[in-house]
């Protein structure tokens, strides 16, 4: 199986880097110097030349705060970006794999499931993302992950202890993003929510940094959903069905 990568910069696509090919996937991850998502004619001259059987998109505009001043950019990147990996997908026949965020959710109940409507978003970002969702949906064959993760290291001074996640470290979290695109041309599903447990971010910081001070996500400077955990029980029974075929390698 051949996957094409974006965002293979970030610190998703990194991890991702390294583990596709661990798990037999040839994969290939043009920089975005090589192919810039915002420039339909590059994504399909390089979708066209690779041929690749899927497309994990990870590339996004993810900072938070900064959607609020640069929301042209925000949704350039994030709507226009997916359409251009969707409608490329269709031209190559391959399935997308769209990176997605539990910030779709309201954060008003935690514990969503796959099934469970989002919205309403609370920030530009989430509105984005979930838009995202939507131009993905185009593709004629598509898998959205819903996840959410950190660098390995908890890179602030304050944690907010009133934010509820699912959220975990990239290095936690990227090996069950590898093993289901690894799978992705043999699972039915259509939304997968990968993720761990729910805690605040506060308790996630001070496995990594104890030395991390508590916070409220009033001081944040912009609005933040309260408890978007994600419900990962469909995700659980698929895992172990993946981790017990005899032909998946081990991840180290």
């Amino acid at each position: 199986m051949k996957v094409l990568l974006t965002g293979s910069g970030g610190r998703l696509g990194t991890e991702l880097r390294a583990l596709l090919p661990e798990l037999g996937a040839e994969t290939v991850a043009p920089t975005s110097a090589e192919m810039d998502i915002t420039d339909i004619t590059q994504v399909v001259a390089v979708v066209r030349r690779e041929r690749p059987d899927v497309i994990v998109h990870a590339a996004a505009y993810t900072d938070v705060g900064g959607a609020e001043r640069n929301r042209d950019q925000c949704w350039a990147v994030n709507v226009g970006g997916t359409r251009h990996m969707a409608h490329s997908a269709n031209a190559a026949g391959a399935k997308l794999v769209q990176i997605s965020t539990d910030y779709v959710f309201s954060g008003e109940t935690g514990n969503y499931s796959e099934d469970d409507t989002p919205g309403p978003v609370v920030n530009f970002y989430a509105l984005s993302k979930l838009v995202a969702e939507e131009a993905a949906r185009t593709a004629q064959r598509h898998l959205i992950l819903r996840t959410s993760f950190r660098p390995r290291e908890f890179q602030y001074s304050v944690a907010y202890s009133d934010v509820f996640t699912g959220q975990d470290y990239v290095d936690i979290i990227a090996p069950m993003i590898a093993l289901a695109v690894a799978h992705a041309l043999q699972i039915t599903d259509e939304v997968l929510h990968i993720a761990t447990e729910r805690k605040s971010v506060y308790e996630l910081a001070r496995r990594r940094r104890p030395d991390v001070l508590e916070g409220t996500r009033a001081e944040a400077g912009v609005t933040l959903p309260g408890d978007v955990s994600l419900n990962t029980g469909r995700w659980g029974r698929l895992r172990c069905q993946l981790l017990a075929a005899p032909e998946v390698p081990t991840l180290h």
